[in-house]
């Protein structure tokens, strides 16, 4: 069995450009091993070609294969600092034309989210986020920008009152804060990543990731980020190995590249 994932991985490989290698195996596969028993079927080749052949089959592999749990002002604790600390610091340093990167942005929720905290600093005009996934059918969703009730738990009572409608029991994020996102498919294990960035998001996504995995993205962080950046990451995480790789830890959760 251990050699059919074997040659699963590479099939994935092939047709996604997804390495699950960079992911932890046994929990990987288990969650494969119950997608492919719920579509009936017993072995990996004959998943493999299912999702060559059937459109549908291999967007919902694409969809469940990556982790999507996602919320807006997740930890809100993180994101107060964000907006009294961080944003005037950088504003402070590097004027109103920030360039920020969600990385593995999931449904939305984060980019929109930090398009509402750089409203209380700058006008919505000035604000541009540049937002990636790997999985073109979360970024479809983020478009959409339609929400449970429970994804707003963290957004402060003004901001929810300004920028959302509320569509039968679900919520609808307003077009002005959705112009100031840019979404695109990308790959953080094999795809260029942008340059000169101010500040890069990205947070609850590598705990997923082997360790190997992660130093690398993290070292790729660093070199997007501009001398005085900062990458703000989840609270499920933390980079051992920060002094080696070239940050100062400003606290438990932002990373300066000095």
């Amino acid at each position: 069995m251990q050699y059919d994932y074997e040659y699963f991985k590479k099939a994935v490989y092939d047709l996604t450009s997804i390495d699950l290698n960079a992911y932890k195996e046994q929990q990987m596969k288990r969650r494969i091993d119950t997608l492919i028993h719920k579509n009936g079927i017993s072995a990996y080749d004959k998943y493999v070609q299912l999702l060559k052949t059937d459109q549908s089959r291999f967007e919902e592999f694409v969809n469940y294969l990556t982790i999507n749990v996602s919320e807006f002002y997740r930890n809100p604790d993180q994101w107060q600092l964000l907006d009294k600390e961080v944003i005037p610091e950088l504003i402070s340093k590097f004027g109103r034309n920030l360039k920020i990167w969600s990385a593995a942005c999931s449904t939305g929720d984060e980019p929109y989210s930090l398009v509402m905290a750089l409203s209380r600093h700058l006008p919505l005009q000035q604000i541009k986020i540049l937002a990636t996934d790997i999985d073109k059918q979360v970024i479809a969703k983020a478009k959409v920008g339609l929400y449970a009730e429970k994804s707003l738990a963290g957004v402060p009572g003004d901001l929810k009152q300004k920028y959302f409608t509320k569509i039968g029991p679900s919520y609808q994020i307003s077009q002005e804060i959705k112009d100031r996102v840019e979404f695109r498919e990308h790959n953080l294990l094999k795809d260029t990543y942008p340059s000169d960035c101010h500040l890069i998001v990205c947070r609850n996504v590598l705990i997923y990731f082997t360790e190997e995995a992660k130093e690398e993205i993290y070292r790729k962080f660093e070199h997007s980020l501009k001398a005085g950046g900062i990458l703000f990451i989840g609270s499920t995480e933390q980079i051992i190995t920060y002094r080696e790789i070239g940050y100062e830890r400003k606290n438990s959760f932002f990373y300066l590249k000095p």
